[in-house]
């Protein structure tokens, strides 16, 4: 099918509210439909409160639905916990990097798990809250998700969960697995992963445990290849001390977004 009338069909198509209620999306050609994968705990999945501006879709921004059908995406993206999923940093990402090239379309894999650890992420890791197998189930979602398009990068945001003591000490290991694992795993040695920096708010000091784990984030992009490491400075959170706030994760994903293009500008790749 010809590109412009796929993304014309996608215009067709496009409906507000919940990006689960919306019509599947014509999908235009594979090597121009753009995935990234969004993996991680809650401040991935998103929490912050959905406004008018979150529900209007871009016509070349998909999301791959709960049902498995690439839908236009609005927020909620997630759907790990229904009842407080909200605005994540998703939308903003794809939304700068389609308008940054108006020959592709940007699909989003949604896979985040609240409150899940970096154990969850692992082959057979289990989320006791949710009953979820995070990284089980990401594999299952990309096996559906990816034969329509090209994997260009992967999303993380994820460490609160892992801000103890003894998880603290085996976490960087964990991280550098699970990175050589994802890239393994689609075929992909140089994909693109993207950390992100935990909120750092005024209101809730920094344990040592915190800090260190922001350490590993940090020197990620010394230590494995083709990774990048995105601050939250100044960021706010939505009153719990925990999430970041609607504004926030929009920035965020803004910040993402920049990064992204920093480094796969650097390694020659469009």
């Amino acid at each position: 099918m010809n590109h412009w009338l796929s993304v014309g069909l996608v215009l067709f198509l496009v409906t507000t509210g919940r990006g689960d209620e919306a019509r599947p999306a014509a999908l235009p050609r594979p090597e121009t439909f753009h995935l990234y994968l969004l993996i991680g705990q809650s401040n991935m999945a998103g929490r912050g409160k959905v406004a008018e501006e979150d529900s209007r879709p871009h016509p070349r921004v998909l999301m791959f639905n709960q049902a498995q059908e690439w839908v236009p995406a609005v927020d909620p993206l997630h759907f790990d916990k229904p009842t407080v999923v909200g605005v994540g940093l998703g939308k903003t990402f794809g939304m700068i990097l389609a308008e940054r090239d108006p020959d592709v379309t940007i699909g989003l894999i949604p896979c985040a798990v609240g409150g899940s650890a970096i154990s969850g992420w692992e082959p057979g890791g289990f989320d006791a809250p949710t009953k979820t197998h995070p990284y089980d189930d990401m594999l299952k979602r990309c096996q559906r998700a990816l034969p329509a398009g090209t994997l260009k990068g992967i999303l993380w945001h994820q460490g609160e969960s892992d801000c103890t003591p003894d998880r603290a000490l085996v976490y960087e290991e964990r991280l550098h697995q699970l990175v050589a694992r994802l890239r393994q795993e689609f075929a992909s040695p140089e994909v693109p992963f993207l950390a992100g920096q935990m909120g750092q708010f005024p209101e809730a000091p920094w344990s040592q445990a915190k800090q260190h784990i922001d350490a590993i984030h940090r020197r990620l992009p010394d230590k494995v290849p083709f990774t990048a490491y995105v601050s939250a400075e100044k960021l706010t959170h939505k009153g719990d001390k925990v999430h970041f706030d609607a504004a926030s994760y929009r920035e965020l994903g803004r910040r993402y977004a920049e990064k992204y293009l920093e480094l796969t500008q650097a390694k020659g790749v469009d």
